[in-house]
């Protein structure tokens, strides 16, 4: 028999990349979705669905006693929230209540695999040095704190097989955050905030699944990693990426950090009474001006012999050739 793994967040954008990995692994997959979730992009796959009450602990326990998963990868949260109690509610509590299911359970769960966030490491404040698997945590957003308060969560649970995953910024196809860059270039735009020197690092989402699938294969059962293709790029590296595999020139524009923080502050403002939060805020802000985000993946390479398949550039080209195939460009 397969064995069978639980996908949380299964109708996103890393989750239908996580699926694909998995059916690849020949895993028996479960899709943990809402029932108001859009699954149509995932009608082709032949996988089974499931819907989770993370705030009904019974409910998650009968779940992981009828189903009987082998493996977990929890990749379901939110990046955007109205407050920090949201956050944490979803992106920590949720966490917890599933790893504690699933270990009362007294299933043979061999892995669980919670795909955390570079975020909740925080940048660094000089470029002297790469964020580290153990580096001193101090994250710089709500949302990096939750995902690390999910961390300490899971990681006080002894019983449990927990590999914590920490990409830094993901992108590929069906991503919809940096895609936002793409639709500006494609306008013959490329802003930037101020015209400080930055660090910065990526990572594709196909390799980000890869390297996760992997994990549930390996012999680690305790960890986490850093996920990143393993360079260092500069502040325009993105955008020239992008514009390289769109055949674009555009017209570079260096708004003043005060500017562009007003902007935040007024679609906060104007977003205060919707279901919604904005794409750009105060906290954002924090990130995107924040000088390194170059992290070290060394012991990803040993423990998972990790080799990511793209660097920015191929990441770029296929992804846009993505967006173009699929009529988002």
């Amino acid at each position: 028999m397969k064995k069978r793994v639980l996908i949380t967040g299964a109708s996103g954008f890393v989750g239908y990349h996580l699926i694909v990995a998995a059916l690849a692994s020949d895993l028996e997959v479960f899709a943990a979705v809402r029932p108001s979730s859009d699954i149509q992009h995932l009608a082709k796959f032949d996988i089974k669905y499931t819907f989770l009450d993370f705030n009904d602990s019974a409910s998650l326990e009968n779940e992981m006693q009828e189903k009987k998963y082998n493996y977990i990868i929890h990749a379901s949260g939110i990046t955007k929230a109205k407050n920090k109690e949201e956050y944490n509610e979803v992106n920590a509590l949720y966490s917890r209540n599933l790893a504690l299911a699933a270990v009362s359970a007294g299933i043979d769960l061999q892995k669980f695999i919670f795909v955390s966030s570079l975020a909740a490491l925080g940048p660094l404040r000089d470029f002297s040095e790469r964020i580290e698997d153990d580096s001193t945590p101090h994250p710089v957003t709500q949302y990096g704190e939750s995902k690390l308060l999910a961390e300490q969560y899971l990681s006080a649970i002894e019983a449990l097989p927990l590999i914590i995953i920490r990409p830094t910024a993901v992108y590929g196809p069906r991503e919809k955050d940096i895609f936002i860059l793409f639709q500006t270039i494609n306008k013959g735009l490329e802003p930037h905030i101020g015209g400080f020197k930055q660090q910065m690092s990526f990572i594709y989402v196909k390799d980000l699944a890869k390297v996760i699938v992997k994990a549930l294969f390996s012999p680690v059962t305790k960890g986490q990693y850093n996920v990143s293709d393993g360079n260092i790029y500069d502040r325009y590296a993105l955008a020239d990426g992008v514009k390289k595999a769109m055949k674009k020139r555009t017209l570079k524009l260096h708004l003043p950090v005060s500017l562009v923080a007003s902007l935040a502050s007024l679609m906060e403002w104007l977003y205060k009474n919707s279901s919604v939060s904005p794409a750009l805020n105060k906290e954002k802000m924090n990130e995107l001006t924040a000088i390194n985000w170059a992290c070290n993946i060394f012991r990803l390479n040993r423990d998972m012999a990790f080799r990511p398949d793209y660097n920015l550039e191929t990441g770029l080209v296929e992804t846009v050739r993505w967006y173009k195939e699929n009529s988002w460009l």
